[in-house]
Order: structure tokens, then C-alpha cells, then sequence
């Protein structure tokens, strides 16, 4: 990419899409194409078209999408959402001569029973988790989808793998939040409520009602005396800062080409931190940060994933890249971005990378 050239980043209000406008900005690009909602509808195909018609757009990082927690269970709009907007943004990619696009996978993509830590060629050798399935059938989909433009037209479309992504992010919704924000906002909320700082916790909570507070804290297990946590605590996840795979995302499209990897017959490549942990773990990282002397109580009543995920990242390595921020560091700056900068107003309702 050339300091000038006309780049789309779809989904840029995203923790991911958020992390790679500024990294972009940060190395000198400034021709950066962005578009809300309101002004270009990604399940439109007639939509999507026109835009990249009339924009001539040379590179695109495809970070939207739409997400799903173990605590939302939105299946249908999570598939239909993911598959129209990605397919919608590929085929256009293609049709309209773009030089060359990145979008992004998941762990959750990869079967139930690979090995951790997980490679790239386990894509497509057994079958999701059921509670993975309307998430990463998508996913999986769209990087067929690019292998297979690659080999029929030539393009140079590339997608990242990603472990479990933290940053700065939009959602702190504990109803649809990722792990990391909702344990990291949880945690807060109770030390307020340790240090008898109610007004601060109506304020992160977004109302005036007291009672509609208390209920809402009671409805997350949020006491000045124990945070309840949902499963069991004992699945390994890694983690990944936004602002890492911001940048492993420009190295990709700088760096490293299709034809670099085709031998592999996968369009894809691990990106993850190497660092895993439980979420027994984190939780206790978490409270220590946040400074919250009470108990973690671990509800295995409560949702709980069914499988271990971290990545093997050593094919990326060896183009070389590597993770620059490590976990503990990287929370200590969301907390303290959270609390500085994040101005949660609208927490009781909710929720997308």
C-alpha cells in the first residue's frame, strides 16, 4: 500500500476496524474510506456494488461483522448477517479490480477436537462445536470463498485467524460483551460497590433508578462482595490486543501475498498473542488490576464453552511478525481507558468485531 492509496475499512467503529484506522493513521495513510450504516448497507449487494464502482477502492480490510455470545443466542441473524455482508464485499472486491483484501476468521472456526495449539491446515477436518457452528460457518465459508477467488481469478485475498480480540471497545454490554470487557466491567462495578461509590456505579450504569440498578447487578452476579462468573473457569483462551492484530493486519497486506502461502492450499494464517491462559486466570488477573478484594464465585449452572482455543501463529511468525503487547499490559491500559475515556451511558440494553 502507498501512503495515498484509497482504503476501505468495513465494520471501522469495531474494536478491530477502530484499532486499524488508527494504526493506519498513525503510519502516515490518509486516504482512508469509512462508511456508518446509514450510508452504506453491507447486506445490500446493490449496495455494496455501486460503492465500489463509484469509489474505486484499491485495498480493503474486511473487519464487519456481526457477533454472538453465550449469552445472546441470535443464530439466524449472526449467519445470514455475516455470510450476505462478506460475500457482498468479496465478490465486489473482485469485480472492481481491488488490489488486494484481508477479512478475518476465528478460532471458533477450527473443529471441536483440534489440537491446541491449533494450525491451520485443521480447517474443515471435523465438526463445530454446536454452540460455534452459526458464528463460524460463516467464517469458513468466506475463506473458501477467497482461496477460491484467488485460484479462479487471480485476486490476492488473504484472511486472518484471530484468537479472542480485547481492546478499545464499543461493547461493555454484559449482555453481549466478549469474555475480557464483560469480566473487566463486572469486577469494576463490584470494587465501586466495595468502596460504597454508588453514584459512580449509577453512572456506568446508565440510570438514576436505584432499584433498577440493584436488579440489574443482581441479574450479573455483581456484589461488593463476590463477582459471579459464568462455567467453570477451567477453558484456555488466547488472547489478542486489537491494536496487534491492527498491525499484523497492515504486515499481511504489505508484506505477504497469496502466492506465499498457496502451497498450503489455505488462504488463511493464525494470528494470536502465544499467550493462553484460563478463564479462571484471567478473572484473577482482572481482579488484581481493578483492585477488588472480594470472592469469584464460578457458576457452572451458567453457559460454559465446551473446548480449549489457542492458535499456532508460527506460519506468520515466519513472514516476521510478532505480538508486541503482552495480556497483563494490555488490560491495565483497557481498565485504565475505561475508566478515563469510556463513558458507558446505555449499558442496560445493547451490542459487534
Amino acid at each position: 500500500m502507498e501512503k495515498h492509496s484509497k482504503i476501505f475499512v468495513a465494520g471501522h467503529n469495531g474494536t478491530l476496524g477502530s484499532a486499524i484506522i488508527s494504526e493506519l493513521e498513525e503510519l502516515g495513510y490518509d486516504n482512508l474510506i469509512t462508511k456508518n450504516r446509514s450510508e452504506l448497507d453491507l447486506l445490500s449487494q446493490n449496495d455494496v456494488e455501486i460503492f465500489f464502482k463509484s469509489e474505486n477502492i484499491e485495498y480493503v480490510f474486511l473487519a464487519a461483522a456481526k457477533l454472538d455470545t453465550l449469552g445472546l443466542f441470535t443464530p439466524a441473524d449472526v449467519i445470514y448477517e455475516n455470510s450476505t455482508l462478506q460475500n457482498n464485499i468479496i465478490h465486489s472486491a473482485y469485480k472492481y479490480n481491488v488490489k488486494k483484501l484481508v477479512f478475518y476468521g476465528s478460532a471458533w472456526a477450527y473443529p471441536q477436537n483440534s489440537q491446541n495449539p491449533i494450525k491451520e491446515s485443521e480447517l474443515l477436518n471435523g465438526d463445530l462445536a454446536d454452540n460455534a457452528v452459526a458464528y463460524g460457518l460463516p467464517k469458513i465459508l468466506g475463506s473458501v470463498m477467497c482461496e477460491a477467488y484467488n485460484q479462479q481469478y487471480n485476486t490476492n485475498f488473504l484472511v486472518l485467524y484471530l484468537a479472542n480480540l480485547y481492546g478499545k471497545t464499543a461493547d461493555f454490554d454484559l449482555k453481549t460483551a466478549k469474555v475480557l470487557p464483560a469480566l473487566l466491567r463486572k469486577f469494576h462495578l463490584a470494587k465501586l460497590l466495595e468502596i460504597d461509590d454508588f453514584d459512580a456505579v449509577l453512572k456506568d450504569i446508565g440510570t438514576n433508578d436505584k432499584i433498577e440498578a440493584l436488579e440489574f447487578l443482581k441479574n450479573f452476579g455483581i456484589s461488593k462482595n463476590s463477582v459471579e462468573i459464568w462455567g467453570s473457569g477451567n477453558v484456555i483462551r488466547e488472547f489478542i490486543h486489537s491494536k496487534d492484530l491492527a498491525n499484523a493486519s497492515i504486515f499481511a497486506m504489505n508484506n505477504i501475498d497469496f502466492s506465499d502461502i498457496k502451497e498450503n492450499r489455505k488462504a488463511h494464517l493464525n494470528v494470536g498473542s502465544g499467550e493462553y491462559l484460563s478463564i479462571k486466570e484471567l478473572a484473577l488477573m482482572i481482579k488484581k488490576i481493578v483492585g477488588f478484594g472480594g470472592e469469584i464465585i464460578f457458576n457452572s449452572n451458567r453457559p460454559d464453552s465446551p473446548m480449549h482455543r489457542y492458535l499456532d501463529s508460527s506460519r506468520i511468525q515466519s513472514f516476521g511478525w510478532n505480538s508486541r503487547i503482552p495480556l497483563e499490559k494490555g488490560v491495565k491500559d483497557m481498565y485504565d481507558w475505561y475508566v478515563n475515556t469510556k463513558n458507558v451511558q446505555n449499558s442496560v440494553g445493547g451490542g459487534v468485531i
